[in-house]
């Protein structure tokens, strides 16, 4: 994993990525690592093997958390083990000493169990616009099953809307559909949005795997936001928790023939032109 991580950084830290464009590699899950200009932000890293806690990975680990000594921003969308992993954060904003960290007041205890000071954490409110350095992001409401908000406006499970180097990015996290989504996002244009696509049903849910987006709804939402590219995520971790990625693509078909749609391997990388 050493020297697979080492090619990758090499690859992140050499890539140059003009105004109006935007990098992502792919963590595996929904982690992604995002550049643009002399940003770089990281998504939901899941980059440890909990093996012996029963969870067993499907994708593997292609970044070592401390290689990223240079990140600006880590968001964490919420408290689950493949969004908020503490053995994952813990030596990724101790390399990243200059980092702040944004997430849900539950993520913010996982990161302060694993030594991160409060005052580099940022728990937002929904529909808040926040700057951070040349990067400004929005919480959007998202519900994994439940939307559960505090009385300041602050949610459990969040999506977030990233805007970098002239490039809009939505990042869903773990949701349904639901009608305070819908709402956030009346007024929203994404030029990429990152959507979960490994569905749900009964059998799953009597497992306590807590499902997401089935594939054609993530079309529908990423017509509902006119992103101009889809990004389907959260099916490659684990056997249990996933769906034929061919569903995605039949569901273009049907719904929005035109519209780009990628997903991407643990490793890949995507550039937004």
């Amino acid at each position: 994993m050493a020297k697979q991580s080492a090619g990758l950084m090499q690859q992140i830290n050499a890539l140059a990525v003009p105004y109006g464009q935007l990098a992502l590699w792919s963590l595996g899950q929904a982690g992604f690592v995002i550049k643009g200009g002399q940003t770089l932000a990281c998504i939901d890293p899941y980059l440890s093997d909990p093996t012996p806690l029963g969870f067993g990975r499907r994708a593997a680990i292609v970044l070592n958390p401390a290689d990223l000594p240079n990140l600006d921003v880590v968001f964490a969308t919420h408290e689950h083990l493949d969004h908020a992993d503490p053995r994952t954060l813990g030596p990724m904003l101790a390399a990243a000493e200059g980092a702040t960290l944004v997430t849900s007041v539950q993520g913010m205890a996982i990161a302060s169990g694993v030594g991160v000071a409060e005052s580099r954490i940022v728990t937002p409110s929904l529909g808040q616009r926040h700057e951070l350095g040349w990067l400004a992001f929005t919480a959007i409401p998202a519900a994994h099953y439940s939307y559960e908000v505090d009385p300041i406006g602050r949610s459990r499970w969040m999506g977030f809307l990233i805007e970098c180097n002239g490039v809009t990015l939505y990042h869903a996290g773990d949701t349904i559909l639901f009608p305070e989504l819908l709402a956030a996002l009346a007024d929203v244009r994404a030029d990429i949005a990152l959507l979960p696509i490994n569905g749900r049903d009964f059998m799953r849910d009597q497992h306590n795997i807590i499902g997401n987006l089935w594939p054609h709804e993530a079309v529908d939402l990423a017509l509902r936001v006119q992103a101009k590219v889809l990004i389907g995520i959260h099916n490659d971790m684990f056997a249990g928790n996933r769906v034929a990625p061919g569903l995605l693509f039949d569901a273009v078909e049907r719904l929005a023939p035109f519209q780009r749609c990628h997903t991407l391997q643990a490793g890949e990388a995507y550039m937004y032109v």
